[in-house]
């Protein structure tokens, strides 16, 4: 299962879904897609705001440096992730 937790300052994601083997597994691939999209764009457009880490199975971002503009797409990601959570339960938590 992965695990995404939300907190002030901090997005921890870590797992792996389980919904499917590697290299066919939607919901690994949304939940990927989703995250490094956000990192990507607040990097591109505010790369001051976060740090983050990244390996296998694990992405932590670390919110140095709240605005507008960053506190949008984080708060799209987590939307967008819960909206994912709701039509594969077994395979997300969001909290």
């Amino acid at each position: 299962m992965i695990r995404v937790q939300v907190f002030k300052n901090k997005i921890k994601v870590n797992g792996h879904s389980g919904y499917e083997e590697n290299g066919k597994d939607i919901v690994c691939a949304a939940v990927s897609s989703i995250v490094i999209t956000t990192v990507n764009a607040i990097i591109r457009l505010e790369p001051s705001t976060i740090t983050y880490q990244e390996s296998d199975g694990m992405v932590e971002i670390n919110i140095l440096e709240e605005n507008e503009m960053t506190n949008t797409l984080i708060l799209n990601m987590v939307d967008l992730l819960k909206d994912l959570e709701k039509n594969y339960s077994k395979y997300i938590k969001v909290t």
